[in-house]
């Protein structure tokens, strides 16, 4: 392993029904990087005619998602009143805080048609100053998100800052997420004043110290130092991370919070929710939605977790 490696891991893969994803985030090794505990590779995924994305309404608390696409879209709805769909290159981040629920779906357009998605899906755990905020999501266009084109390669600030870019997205940690892609490769050193970093290889290959990381590793680095990626042609690279969390963070089903007492509690609130029907419950339903995922284990628990 070269130096500065801290670790490698690879994902393990998960049947959410309508397609199988990587997960990468949490590892038995290595349950967070910076913020960033849970991290999945969403297809390439090609569906015919008539199917798509079915992810029913499930709640969250605790934490941030975020889903970035390269190709495909997604229709969000969640429970503070948002519609939207989630296009390739865009930041649509939902800050779930005391307690939120949403669906993601295909539109009816791809659906109709056939179509491919391929994405990354995170979640990043916030501060216990603000596990309890009021939800709310943030759109943030593909064109007011910084690019650098450098030595032949295209990044985008996704999240935080590097690179002398600062990304518009508001966070209340320290966070460093940028999406790199290139045709004809490219060297790029990573920002020595970000605690936690690494570098996930979504499509091609990495080198680093003259050792080669291939599609679906992640590459995690030891604090400090510049390390130096070597991109190769026709490659996409994710780098993530920002400060060490402040303590340990437990996650269950779509739940992730500061205490396993807040994670009883969102699951009981759930519960209350189903059975209260929606109306003047924790959790409410989604605009023009009517389905819901149960908690697993429940009687009605016939869909994947971690959606």
């Amino acid at each position: 392993m070269a130096a500065g490696i801290k670790l490698v891991l690879t994902p393990k893969e998960k049947d959410l029904g309508e397609m199988t994803v990587r997960r990468v985030l949490p590892s038995s090794k290595l349950k967070m990087v910076g913020p960033f505990i849970f991290f999945d590779h969403m297809g390439p995924v090609d569906f015919p005619p008539g199917k798509g994305i079915e992810v029913r309404p499930h709640p969250h608390v605790c934490l941030s998602t975020v889903t970035y696409l390269f190709e495909g879209a997604m229709l969000h709805r969640d429970t503070v009143g948002t519609e939207i769909e989630i296009r390739p290159g865009a930041v649509n981040w939902m800050t779930a805080g005391k307690g939120i629920s949403h669906s993601e779906r295909s539109p009816e357009c791809l659906r109709s048609a056939g179509h491919r998605a391929h994405g990354i899906q995170t979640w990043v755990a916030l501060p216990k100053s603000h596990e309890e905020c009021a939800p709310r999501f943030d759109h943030h266009p593909a064109d007011t998100l910084p690019e650098l084109n450098q030595d032949g390669l295209n990044i985008r600030m996704i999240a935080g800052e590097g690179f002398g870019m600062a990304s518009p997205v508001e966070f209340p940690h320290p966070i460093f997420y940028a999406a790199v892609e290139t045709e004809t490769g490219g060297a790029l050193s990573l920002p020595e004043e970000v605690e936690e970093r690494c570098a996930y290889v979504v499509t091609g290959s990495m080198s680093i110290d003259g050792i080669s990381y291939n599609e679906g590793q992640m590459v995690v680095f030891e604090t400090g130092g510049e390390p130096e990626l070597q991109i190769a042609p026709d490659s996409r690279v994710m780098l993530a991370g920002g400060g060490a969390m402040d303590g340990r963070r437990w996650i269950e089903w779509n739940f992730v919070a500061s205490s396993p007492e807040r994670i009883e509690q969102a699951k009981t609130d759930w519960r209350a929710s189903i059975s209260g029907n929606w109306t003047d419950t924790p959790f409410a339903m989604p605009p023009n939605e009517n389905e819901y995922i149960p908690l697993p284990g429940d009687p009605e628990a016939d869909a994947p977790a971690g959606s």
